[in-house]
This record gives structure tokens, C-alpha cells and sequence, in this order.
């Protein structure tokens, strides 16, 4: 999709949705993930997960890095998508470039928050978002909190683990087949 394509399509979704669901299948996971997006707390961050999940563009993407007792990551909409090579998942992001952080009083203090992904820049979030299997307090005021998990926890937690190198995945992923925001 082109530049001007995806910003019309952007132009005619709703800002922001109240949450998303993920619909996720694998050797690992089956069901659905709700999540509620905190649009007051991370608006920037609440409208790109929006966008994205209003044009598809979750829609068969692998959740590219599992860390047992800590997160499961996904969302990279460029090279995570399981119809293409998905070696170099974790290193894209969509055409709509990088976020600024938005830090709140939010603490990864349990299961189920889920935060922005980013590189060592801290307003560098664009796609990319993990789900949190457990506290993780050392990432309170260094991730941006964007959203909380309400129902589907049980399905975050059989996500099949990455067993490679920095949790990265070996052999079949788990993938989140169709996601679709809520109003």
C-alpha cells in the first residue's frame, strides 16, 4: 500500500479505538485476546494500533519474540507478516514512522500490560507492541503502557516461547490471524 494510500485509509477510520482483538492461532496459542487501549493515558500510541489493526495490517503477523516469564512480542507489519520471510521480524515497523514516548504512572506490575516496543531511542515506537506475561518492574517509565489485557490472558499465556537467541522464535510461530479495533 502506498504512502498516500494508507494516509487516506487512516483519514477514514475512527481515531482511536477502545481496545483491539486479536484472533490467535498456533502450535501454541488458540483464541481470542482483548485488549483495552488506554487512549487518555497513550493517545499517539492508542491511535497507531488503531490505524493499524482498522487496515489489516496486523492481520498475519507472528509474534516474533517470546520470552518465558516475561512478554511476547508482535506487530511488525513490515517484515513479521507470515506470508513473506519472517527471518527479519522484529526489525520493521509500518510506513507511518516512529512515536514519541508517552510515559505515565503506569507500572508493569502484572500480567497482561502491554507496552510499546522500541529501539534504544525512546521515541522511536511505531508498530511493534508486547503483551506482558508477569511484572517486569524495570521496565516502569522506559516503555510506554498502551494497553491492558481483559480477557483472553489464558491465550497470551500458551503462546509458544521462542527458544532462540533473545527469545526468538524457532520454527513455526504463533500468529495473530485477524485483529480488529473496538469501539
Amino acid at each position: 500500500m502506498s504512502k498516500l494510500a494508507f494516509a487516506v485509509a487512516l483519514l477514514a477510520s475512527p481515531a482511536v479505538a477502545s481496545g483491539i482483538q486479536i484472533e490467535v492461532e498456533g502450535e501454541g496459542a488458540n483464541g481470542t485476546i482483548t485488549i483495552d487501549l488506554f487512549e487518555d493515558i497513550a493517545p499517539n500510541h492508542a491511535e497507531r494500533i488503531t490505524a493499524l489493526a482498522t487496515d489489516g495490517q496486523y492481520d498475519g503477523v507472528v509474534f516474533h519474540r517470546v520470552i518465558d516469564g516475561f512478554m511476547a512480542q508482535t506487530g511488525d507489519v513490515q517484515y513479521g507478516n507470515m506470508d513473506g520471510d519472517i527471518r527479519l521480524a522484529g526489525r520493521g515497523g509500518s510506513e507511518m514512522g516512529k512515536i514519541d514516548a508517552e510515559f505515565s504512572d503506569i507500572q508493569y506490575d502484572a500480567a497482561g500490560i502491554v507496552g510499546m516496543a522500541r529501539s534504544q531511542d525512546v521515541n522511536s515506537a511505531n508498530s511493534q507492541f508486547f503483551i506482558m506475561f508477569g511484572p517486569y518492574p524495570s521496565l516502569s517509565g522506559q516503555y510506554t503502557v498502551v494497553g491492558k489485557v481483559t480477557g483472553g490472558q489464558d491465550v497470551v499465556d500458551k503462546i509458544k516461547r521462542g527458544l532462540g537467541p533473545n527469545g526468538a522464535m524457532i520454527g513455526a510461530p504463533d500468529v495473530m490471524k485477524k485483529v480488529t479495533a473496538i469501539k
